[in-house]
This record gives structure tokens, C-alpha cells and sequence, in this order.
């Protein structure tokens, strides 16, 4: 006659489908923080609208923006004209085929926003572009 022992003879198991939810919850939190920590390299300008617009294919290296007051900024950190020549230089050294993005306000002086573009060209950055915003259909 065999008398049941009060330990359980039953063996200790993982449950696999909890751990599963798990890692699926923390992949899911992971995507959505990385997609939150995309970075905006401009400063808040009322761009001008084209009809011929296109949206950019890749991120821009360097952003620079020329407010409607005047102020020049390089990746949201102020600068002058004057400086520009030396970033630029030192962008180009960094990256091998650098893009710079011009970012000029709509109410912002056309000839200061012309000498910026004159310097990005001067400095042997071949691939620049001025940003606008889509037209709505005028």
C-alpha cells in the first residue's frame, strides 16, 4: 500500500507564454521611445510655400535657419554670419559629403538668406537645399 507523500512529486516548469508577453511588451516600449527620440535639428520658422516641393528623402546633415529677425541659427545654436565659413569648413573635414538644409523664414531678409547660401556654397558643400512647405493648392 503506498501512502501519499505530502510533498508533491510534481516538477517545477517555466511557463513560456507569460515571458513572451513580456519581451513583446518590452520590444513594443522600446520602438515607441526610439521613435519619440527622433531629433528636430530646425528652429520654428514660417517657411515659405512652393507647388514644387518635394518631402526629404533623408535626414538633413545640418540645418541652418535664418529667422525673420535676423538670427542665424546652426543646429539650433545661435551663430553668425561671420562664423559660418568656420563651421562649414570644419562640417566638410567631418563628413565626407555633407547636406545642409536652409531654413529661411518667409518674412526674413532675402539678401541675408542669399549670403548664407553664397557661404554653404563657397565652402564647397555641394548638396544644399532650401526648405519650404507644401503649397495648398492655390
Amino acid at each position: 500500500m503506498r501512502i501519499a507523500s505530502p510533498v508533491s512529486r510534481k516538477r517545477a516548469r517555466i511557463e513560456i507564454i507569460p515571458l513572451i508577453d513580456i519581451m513583446f511588451f518590452l520590444l513594443a516600449t522600446f520602438i515607441m521611445v526610439s521613435l519619440s527620440m527622433i531629433q528636430n535639428q530646425g528652429m520654428p520658422v514660417n517657411l515659405p510655400s512652393a507647388k514644387t516641393s518635394k518631402p526629404d528623402e533623408a535626414k538633413p546633415t545640418v540645418a541652418i535657419v535664418v529667422g525673420k529677425d535676423g538670427k542665424i541659427t546652426w543646429n539650433k545654436e545661435e551663430t553668425t554670419l561671420e562664423q559660418l565659413p568656420a563651421k562649414l569648413a570644419a562640417l566638410t573635414v567631418s563628413i565626407e559629403d555633407p547636406k545642409v538644409i536652409l531654413h529661411g523664414d518667409k518674412e526674413s531678409d532675402f539678401g541675408l538668406v542669399v549670403q548664407v547660401l553664397d557661404r554653404v556654397r563657397a565652402a564647397g558643400v555641394k548638396k544644399t537645399a532650401i526648405r519650404t512647405s507644401r503649397d495648398k493648392g492655390k
